[in-house]
């Protein structure tokens, strides 16, 4: 019989190395965010007011920003530029998790893995872009127009900005990533095409639902939400329909490479 204690202590080691794999993988990924962001931190002025342009664009005459904190013109396009330091480094940070976690998984599981983190990460950029192009020059257009009657002089603190613009990004990169979460639900059989079919009324509901806490309380501005995330969930069912098979249980002889 094997000693207990002898496994007590592999089973230790075993745990004390994942964690050392863990915190190498954790410090390469922040260094890779890090050597971008120092790449980028002489443009920080320029990036913020590139991504204050469809604000800027929509302004009246004279219009401009301000700035109600001491350290906010320094602080705000730092955190700028280390979030796309962030967004560009992404593929790498998420390299890393993938190869703490890739040990772990089947043969098949291993093969889903890479194009789903590949189209993830595509969709998140197009729902951002979408956001960038579309919505913020159409919100900050109609927030002018509804200033304009009352006189008052539409104006913005650069930190109170860049929260709204993360909310959106965030708000709209999530929802480009609807037709993953479709995939994904009827690839593991939680729910089926004819399922996802008959719930959508309750999707559509949703989505105006969604659209009305995220975007300003304008019509426009909620359909310009709403409308996407259906056409993105009608996309995720079809692409359900043409990419994932029948289930197939993993063969039995298929170990676990971590094993």
């Amino acid at each position: 019989m094997s000693d207990p204690q002898n496994q007590n202590e592999g089973t230790e080691e075993t745990f004390i190395s994942h964690l050392v794999e863990l915190r190498d993988r954790i410090i390469r990924a922040g260094i890779s965010v890090i050597v971008v962001f120092v790449g980028l931190v002489y443009w920080a002025p320029d990036i913020f007011r590139l991504l204050a342009r469809p604000l800027m664009n929509n302004l009246p005459k004279d219009g401009k920003m301000i700035v109600t904190d001491v350290t906010g013109s320094f602080f705000v396009p730092m955190k700028v530029t280390m979030l796309v330091a962030f967004v560009i480094a992404l593929p790498i940070v998420l390299y890393q998790i993938w190869a703490f976690v890739a040990p772990g998984l089947y043969q098949h599981e291993k093969k889903l893995v890479g194009p789903l983190v590949g189209s993830s990460y595509t969709l998140f950029l197009c729902g951002m872009a979408f956001a960038y192009f579309v919505v913020f020059p159409t919100i900050f257009r109609v927030m002018a127009h509804y200033n304009a009657p009352l006189g008052a002089e539409m104006t913005t603190d650069i930190d109170n900005y860049l929260s709204f613009v993360l909310t959106m990004f965030i708000a709209f990169g999530v929802t480009f990533e609807v037709p993953i979460v479709v995939v994904l639900l009827v690839r593991m059989n939680v729910l089926t095409i004819k399922k996802l079919k008959e719930i959508r009324p309750y999707v559509i509901v949703g989505a105006f639902v969604i659209s009305a806490v995220v975007t300003p309380p304008d019509v426009f501005s909620q359909l310009i939400l709403a409308i996407p995330l259906i056409v993105l969930y009608e996309a995720g069912i079809i692409a359900a329909r043409l990419f994932v098979s029948k289930p197939v249980a993993a063969p039995e002889n298929e170990g676990n490479a971590a094993s």
